[in-house]
C-alpha cells in the first residue's frame, strides 16, 4: 500500500494572508498546498486606497488575482475546496478537503472572518458600490464631510460611530439593538462627540444613484445618507482550530505567539482570524511571518 503524500505545509485560505504565505513558501522551495474556498472578504472591496504601492487604489479582486499569479509563478499549487476537518496526526496534521484526506507537517490557517451584515435586501449591491462600508480604517477618508449612518448594536457600534468623526461631523448611529444594549457611558460619549443617536430598526436599503437610503422606523421616518457603515461585528472562522484544541483570545480569535504559531505546535494562523487591525497590509505581514517560521522550523527539524 502506497504511503499517503505528506506536504511540508498546507495553507487554508487564499486571501491576502494565505497568498502571501504561499508566495514565501514557494520561494523557500517548500512542497506545500493551498486549499481555498473563494470566500476571502477582500473580494468585496470595490477599491482599496490605503494599501501601500497603489496610489490610485486597487480592487480587492485585482489584488488577489495578482498575488495568486505571483504565487503560482513560483510553483504554488492552489486547490479550490472546503476543508471540513483538521486533526493533529503523527507529528503533523490530517485534513479532509472535499472528502479527500491530506497530510502536512505544518498548517497555516488564513481562514479570515465573516462579516455580520444587516439581513436586508440590497446589501450586497450596496457593498459592491461602496455605499455600505465595513472598515472605517480602510476607507473613512473617502467619507470626509459626508452624511454617514452607522448601523450597529451596543458599545462597539458607538465606538465605531465616534471613530468616524475623525473625518466628518455628520455621523448618525442607528442603534438596532435593545436600548439596554447601549450603556450609559456610551450614550454620553456619543453626545460629547456630536454623534446623533437614532434607536430604530432598519427595514431596507434603497440605492439612489450615489446616495443610500436606510429606512428607519423612528420619529423622523426614512433617513438618507451618503454612506452607511455596518458595525455589527464579525464571526471569526475558527472551527478548524478549535477542533485541534487551539486557544482563543478574549475576542474569540486565535491566540498566536510572536511568529504566528497557535497554542498547538505546528499550527499557525494569520490574517483576520487573528486579533489585529483587519487590514490587508497586516494580514500580508502575518502571512510572511508564519511562512518564514514554518520554513525555519522544518529546516531545523522541528
Amino acid at each position: 500500500m502506497t504511503e499517503p503524500k505528506t506536504y511540508d505545509c498546507i495553507v487554508v485560505g487564499a486571501g491576502p494572508a494565505g497568498l502571501t504565505a504561499a508566495i514565501y513558501l514557494a520561494r523557500f522551495r517548500r512542497d506545500f498546498l493551498v486549499v481555498e474556498s473563494g470566500a476571502s472578504r477582500a473580494t468585496w472591496i470595490p477599491l482599496s486606497r490605503n494599501h501601500p504601492g497603489f496610489p490610485d487604489g486597487v480592487r480587492g479582486k485585482t489584488l488577489l488575482g495578482r498575488m495568486r499569479r505571483q504565487a503560482e509563478q513560483y510553483g504554488a499549487q492552489i486547490r479550490t475546496g472546503h476543508v471540513d476537518a483538521l486533526d493533529p496526526s503523527d507529528g503533523g496534521f490530517r485534513l479532509i478537503a472535499a472528502g479527500e484526506p491530506l497530510f502536512a507537517r505544518k498548517v497555516i490557517l488564513a481562514t479570515g472572518v465573516v462579516d455580520n451584515e444587516p439581513p436586508l435586501p440590497g446589501v450586497e449591491e450596496a457593498i459592491a458600490k461602496g455605499l455600505i462600508r465595513i472598515c472605517p480604517i480602510c476607507d473613512g477618508y473617502e467619507v470626509s464631510g459626508q452624511s454617514v449612518g452607522v448601523i450597529g448594536d451596543g458599545a462597539p457600534a458607538a465606538a465605531e460611530a465616534i471613530f468616524l468623526t475623525t473625518w466628518t461631523d455628520r455621523v448618525t448611529l442607528i442603534h438596532v439593538g435593545p436600548p439596554q444594549d447601549l450603556p450609559e457611558d456610551s450614550r454620553r460619549d456619543l453626545a460629547a462627540a456630536g454623534v446623533e443617536l437614532v434607536e430604530a430598526s432598519v427595514d431596507s436599503v434603497v440605492l439612489d444613484r450615489r446616495r443610500i437610503a436606510a429606512l428607519c422606523f423612528g420619529p423622523d421616518g426614512p433617513r438618507k445618507f451618503d454612506s452607511v457603515y455596518s458595525a455589527l461585528g464579525v464571526t471569526p472562522r475558527t472551527r478548524l482550530a478549535i477542533d485541534t484544541g487551539a486557544r482563543l483570545d478574549d475576542g474569540g480569535r486565535l491566540f498566536v505567539g510572536d511568529h504566528q504559531e497557535t497554542s498547538v505546535p505546528g499550527l499557525y494562523a494569520a490574517g483576520d482570524v487573528v486579533r489585529g487591525l483587519n487590514q490587508i497590509s497586516t494580514a500580508e505581514g502575518e502571512g510572511a511571518i508564519a511562512a518564514t517560521d514554518v520554513h525555519n522550523a522544518l529546516r531545523m527539524g522541528r
